[in-house]
């Protein structure tokens, strides 16, 4: 055999390996099956963010610590996966990694066992690894032992186990194998990109919904009460409300960078800088997500709520508020000095629609796309400044599951058509060649859609036209701990 067909051989086998991409799904998949070696994980491990320490800071660097702690219940080496997920803006996959603990209290040096009434014996930390950074591999290796044989015969089909530099044909549930990312390609081969027209309002949409149940349901749950939820909070403790965890309770410590001083951290090597490139998709209209308003802001920003007993117009009224019996919502009028933007018309329209000033059905059809078929009996029903139709008790329910199942919608679109764009582009630096597009600077942007507003990183950037749609990409400085 010659060099030429051995090197073409030597090229297809490297072409049938696995992607890394491939491979997260199916440790995903088979994770009740996997635990990682988090000792090994943690000693190989480059920090791609600011270390960040328990406590708040005041205004000369200060640092005040929580009056509660966390102890691991287990010593084990060993730790379960939670999952894997993708950013949306850059080509990084995350492994989201668990461990038991338990709350203490560090004055009285005592175990924290109940609050609200509730036993918290199921507590968990939750720490973020970067398998892929940047369209780069963070993590060349992962050591891990398997308990479904099954699960191990995929695996070892797909080439990814190792022992001592050697692939593995017998199951041994006490084993430590060795699963190698670094000369696996990132991306499948024969990956197909899905069309993105009409994407961004259809996200913009479930965006916003998702943004306006957030907002509504922030001081109340569907399993506890105001006073229980006030009773958590007192012990850094949150409530899920989202869907299948509703009612899962979490460790919410307030966090802060490890250093005050930016500075002296950068001069002593401490941290250091990296560019991270972000990746943006949007339209002709609105260029990304981020443009978008919170939930709360743009309720202050174009609504005014009122008392109806006394007509007191309420300054800052937040969408927790519209469960009281005695408000009525209301556009608020535009002074001069207000620019009515493109937000603002797309936000409007889902935000009448939600709160019944309008009847645009986008919020029905929406609920009825992600079969959310509670809240959507219950806005049907009446609109939401009609009290006396509306059963509090039964409203929370029905926006729970809406909104985890609007998140779950959200995130199956993610998966099937912006994932695989955005890790492509990220790693390769441009779009697939089948798609095609037309390549824009800033100034070209702006002069063909003047009403676009763009920041002064985006200003440095490139642009994407695909129709209606444009994806975005610029540079940003960030910064890592160079500590582990």
């Amino acid at each position: 055999m010659n060099k030429k067909q051995n090197s073409r051989k030597t090229s297809l086998r490297k072409q049938s390996k696995i992607s890394v991409m491939e491979l997260m799904k199916l440790l995903d998949n088979y994770r009740h099956s996997i635990i990682i070696n988090y000792s090994k994980l943690r000693d190989r491990y480059q920090r791609q963010g600011i270390k960040r320490v328990r406590g708040v800071r005041d205004h000369s660097g200060n640092l005040t610590r929580p009056g509660l702690d966390t102890k691991n219940i287990d010593s084990s080496e060993y730790v379960g996966i939670n999952g894997f997920s993708i950013n949306s803006n850059t080509a990084t996959i995350n492994m989201l990694l668990s461990r038991r603990t338990q709350l203490h209290d560090l004055e009285n040096q005592t175990l924290v066992s109940e609050a609200a009434g509730v036993l918290l014996n199921n507590l968990h930390i939750f720490n973020n690894y970067t398998i892929v950074s940047e369209g780069k591999i963070n993590v060349s290796h992962l050591f891990v032992k398997i308990s479904n044989k099954a699960v191990f015969e995929v695996l070892r089909k797909k080439g990814v186990l190792q022992q001592n530099n050697k692939s593995v044909d017998n199951f041994d549930f006490r084993s430590e194998y060795i699963i190698s990312l670094e000369d696996l390609p990132l991306l499948p081969e024969n990956i197909r990109y899905e069309s993105i027209q009409g994407l961004f309002t259809e996200l913009a949409f479930v965006k916003i919904l998702i943004s306006i149940l957030s907002a509504c349901l922030k001081q109340v749950s569907d399993k506890f009460t105001s006073e229980q939820i006030s009773e958590l909070k007192q012990h850094y403790l949150s409530v899920s409300t989202s869907g299948n965890t509703s009612g899962n309770i979490y460790i919410n410590f307030p966090t802060t960078t490890e250093y005050f001083d930016m500075g002296t951290a950068l001069a002593t090597g401490n941290i250091q800088e990296k560019q991270s490139c972000k990746i943006n998709i949007g339209s002709t209209d609105i260029l990304n997500l981020s443009k978008l308003y919170s939930a709360n802001k743009f309720f202050q920003r174009r609504y005014q709520l009122i008392d109806i007993e006394t007509g007191e117009i309420y300054t800052k009224p937040t969408l927790d508020m519209i469960y009281r019996q005695n408000v009525t919502c209301g556009h608020k009028s535009v002074s001069p000095r207000m620019k009515i933007t493109k937000v603002d018309e797309l936000m409007q329209h889902l935000f009448d629609d939600f709160l019944g000033l309008e009847n645009h059905h986008t919020t029905i059809n929406l609920l009825q796309k992600v079969r959310a078929s509670k809240l959507k009996r219950l806005l049907l029903l009446k609109n939401l400044q009609d009290h006396q139709s509306v059963d509090e008790e039964k409203l929370v329910k029905a926006m729970t599951e809406a909104k985890a199942k609007l998140k779950k919608y959200s995130e199956k679109i993610h998966q099937e058509k912006i994932y695989p764009l955005i890790l492509h582009i990220g790693i390769k630096g441009t779009l697939p060649q089948e798609i095609p597009v037309t390549t824009m600077t800033a100034d070209e942007l702006v002069a063909k859609y003047p009403h676009l507003h763009l920041s002064k990183l985006e200003q440095q950037g490139s642009f994407f036209e695909i129709g209606e749609s444009i994806i975005s990409t610029y540079d940003k400085t960030e910064y890592h701990s160079t500590s582990a």
